[in-house]
């Protein structure tokens, strides 16, 4: 905040290089001259990994039971199927990579399942890369030479630490473009595995069953048309899978912890452009 000025900055780019290969994309943020608020980190099919650019990233809550809050400058979170509380005291800023659950074991040297369910401080896999990639973007110009930098770095942590099968690349390419709506038998039968096959050999490269992991690309679809004002529930259910307006707002309770209507109300608290129809329906 300068002079009393509310800033609310939200710049996304593609990532660029060998990074275009492991992330869809960056999502910038910086906040400042609001009141103290909270985000619900939601389950999503992307890994997590977060640099902050000034005040640490506080999650109040893990998906993970049992841990108490905690502070980070850079953070990597494995998929999850129920949301993070992160908490801010009116500012924040960093910048978010959406990264491929399957770069995982080529990127960070391990697969995305010893990640599931877990927030852990990025420096844990990156080592000093973490601090040398913060470091950089403190010192960009601005968010074009911040995304830049990652595109420059983050491939260096790539190594010669394996492959994931062509089988489950497959299987996480269908699931994906169907939206969350193939069943597990049809997946299986795609790439010529058996169902526990699958399932077993997935959940080590995601951290998910197909089952869950289908759940969940459902979910994203959904929740991310609810927020650019894709209509209405029964609209938004009927175009992502669900049975009906109900089945949806079930998920939503499940995965976000809250109702649809409560989630886009946090959501659009501070949004000056209006509320999507979904908000209105009063679900």
């Amino acid at each position: 905040m300068v002079d009393g000025t509310v800033v609310d900055e939200s710049p996304r780019a593609r990532p660029a290089g060998a990074m275009a290969r492991c992330a869809p994309w960056y999502a910038g943020y910086r906040q400042a001259g609001l009141p103290p608020g909270r985000h619900r980190g939601l389950p999503s099919p992307y890994l997590t990994l977060i640099f902050t650019l000034d005040d640490p990233l506080t999650v109040a809550e893990h998906p993970e039971p049992g841990r108490g809050p905690q502070d980070y400058t850079a953070l990597l979170g494995g998929l999850h199927t129920v949301p993070a509380l992160i908490t801010h005291s009116g500012r924040q800023s960093g910048i978010q990579v959406a990264l491929d659950p399957l770069a995982a074991r080529p990127l960070l040297g391990l697969p995305a399942g010893e990640l599931a369910g877990l927030d852990l401080p990025a420096e844990d896999l990156l080592g000093p890369l973490a601090g040398e990639i913060r470091e950089r973007m403190l010192a960009a110009a601005g968010w074009p030479e911040r995304f830049a930098v990652l595109d420059a770095l983050l491939p260096r942590a790539a190594g010669p630490f394996g492959e994931v099968a062509p089988e489950v690349r497959r299987a996480w390419s269908v699931l994906r473009r169907s939206g969350g709506r193939v069943p597990v038998a049809a997946l299986a039968a795609e790439v010529g595995w058996s169902e526990r096959h699958l399932a077993a050999r997935f959940r080590v490269e995601t951290g998910l069953s197909p089952k869950a992991a289908a759940r969940v690309v459902r979910f994203d679809r959904a929740r991310r048309m609810a927020a650019s004002g894709g209509g209405r529930l029964a609209e938004l259910a009927a175009a992502c899978g669900y049975f009906d307006q109900a089945h949806l707002a079930r998920e939503f309770r499940a995965l976000a912890g809250v109702a649809p209507s409560v989630w886009l109300a946090e959501e659009f608290r501070f949004v000056q452009a209006g509320v999507p129809e979904a908000v209105q329906s009063g679900v």
